[in-house]
C-alpha cells in the first residue's frame, strides 16, 4: 500500500458530506447508506459495505456498488477479515483475497472483490462493525484511502451515538429500521428474505414479495406540502403493518415505495388474497387538518420459486408487475376533498 495524503479537495467534499449526513438526521439507515456510496467515490473504488455485528455473525446492513446485490448477506465473524478487525478493534487491509488467508473466500468471490480496507465502526467503546471499500483489482488501496475511510467511519460513529445514546439493541433497531415510519428498511427486508428464500428450499414452501408503490403522493405534496405527504406515508404503512401476519415482513425502501414478505403463502392464488386485502385496507379516507384524503396503491407481486430464483430476479419481476398496473389505471389513484 503506497504512501499518500488526502488533498484539500478531498477534505472539503468530507466536510460537505457531514452536512448532508446531518439532514439525514436520525434515520441510522440512510446515513449508512449515504457513508457507503460516497466512500466509494472518494477511494475510487468498485463497491463498499457497512457490516454490523450480530452475534457471531457480521451482516451487509449498507452497501453500494459491486456489494449491492448482496445487501443482508451473513457471513461468519471467524474466518473473515470483518471479524478479525472488529475482535482487533484496527484496521485491516487485504491485498489480493485469493491469498489472503484472513478472509472469507467465498464472500469474496459471490462479491467480486480482489483486495479491499477494512476499518472499525466504534459505538461508545465497542466495535460494532465494520466500514470497508471493495476493487475488483489486487492492491487497489494506498493509505490516502485509508485515511479517507477512517474519517468516513468517524462520521458512522457519531451517527450511531446520535440514533441510539443508550443502548446496543436500540443501535440495532436504528440501523435496521426506517426513521419515519418505523418499518423494516432495505437491509433488514433482504436479510429477511435471503433467510426465507432457504427455509423455502428446505420446506418446499412458496413465498411472495409484494412491490407497493403509492399512488399520487406528488398531488398530496404540491396541493398541500410535504408536511400532508409524510401523513399519508405514515397512515399508509400504519394500514399495510395492521393487516400482515407477524410471521411477514414489512418494508420501506425509499420515498413512497414499500416491499412485503410473506412466508407460506401455498401459492399464487393465496398470494392474490393478500392483495385484495391490502387494497380493501389501504383504499380509506383519513383526516388531514380539515382535508379528506384517500390513499392507493399499485401492487406487483413475484412468488419464489415460480418467478424467479434469485433476489434480483423477484425484485425485477415484482418491479415490472407493480408498473404495468399502474399503467393501466385510468386515475391517479388519490382522491382529495378539501372542506370548505
Amino acid at each position: 500500500m503506497s504512501t499518500q495524503l488526502p488533498n484539500d479537495q478531498t477534505l472539503l467534499e468530507i466536510i460537505r458530506i457531514q452536512t448532508e449526513i446531518v439532514k439525514a438526521g436520525m434515520d441510522l439507515g440512510a446515513v449508512m447508506a449515504l457513508i457507503t456510496e460516497h466512500s466509494q467515490k472518494l477511494t475510487h473504488a468498485d463497491g463498499a459495505v457497512i457490516e454490523i455485528c450480530e452475534g457471531d455473525e457480521m451482516v451487509y446492513r449498507a452497501t453500494s456498488g459491486i456489494a449491492n446485490p448482496q445487501l443482508g448477506l451473513r457471513i461468519s465473524r471467524t474466518g473473515s477479515l470483518s471479524g478479525r478487525c472488529v475482535a482487533e478493534a484496527s484496521i485491516m487491509y487485504c491485498a489480493d483475497a485469493r491469498t489472503d488467508d484472513r478472509v472469507d473466500r467465498r464472500a469474496c468471490e459471490a462479491v467480486g472483490l480482489l483486495s479491499m480496507i477494512v476499518v472499525p465502526l466504534m459505538y461508545r467503546d465497542d466495535v460494532v462493525g465494520v466500514l470497508k471499500v471493495l476493487s475488483k483489482q489486487v492492491d487497489a488501496f494506498d493509505t490516502n484511502n485509508q485515511f479517507i475511510l477512517k474519517m468516513m467511519s468517524e462520521l458512522v460513529a457519531a451517527s450511531m451515538f446520535h440514533a441510539a445514546r443508550f443502548e446496543t439493541n436500540e443501535l440495532y433497531f436504528h440501523a435496521t429500521h426506517d426513521a419515519m415510519t418505523g418499518l423494516a428498511n432495505r437491509s433488514l427486508f433482504f436479510d429477511r428474505l435471503r433467510v426465507s428464500m432457504a427455509r423455502s428450499i428446505r420446506h418446499n414452501e412458496s413465498i411472495a414479495i409484494l412491490n407497493l408503490d403509492m399512488d399520487g403522493l406528488k398531488s398530496i405534496n404540491d396541493l398541500f406540502g410535504h408536511r400532508a405527504g409524510d401523513a399519508a406515508i405514515k397512515e399508509f404503512a400504519r394500514r399495510i403493518e395492521s393487516i400482515v401476519r407477524e410471521t411477514d415482513t414489512v418494508a420501506r425502501f425509499g420515498g413512497d415505495e414499500f416491499m412485503i414478505l410473506l412466508n407460506k403463502v401455498g401459492d399464487r392464488a393465496g398470494a392474490e388474497k393478500h392483495i385484495h386485502r391490502l387494497f380493501d385496507k389501504i383504499h380509506a379516507p383519513f383526516e388531514f387538518e380539515s382535508n379528506s384524503l384517500t390513499i392507493d396503491a399499485s401492487i406487483g407481486l413475484a412468488i419464489f420459486p415460480e418467478d424467479g430464483k434469485t433476489i434480483e430476479d423477484l425484485i425485477e419481476k415484482s418491479d415490472r408487475a407493480m408498473y404495468q398496473q399502474k399503467r393501466s389505471k385510468k386515475t391517479t389513484g388519490i382522491y382529495l376533498k378539501v372542506r370548505n
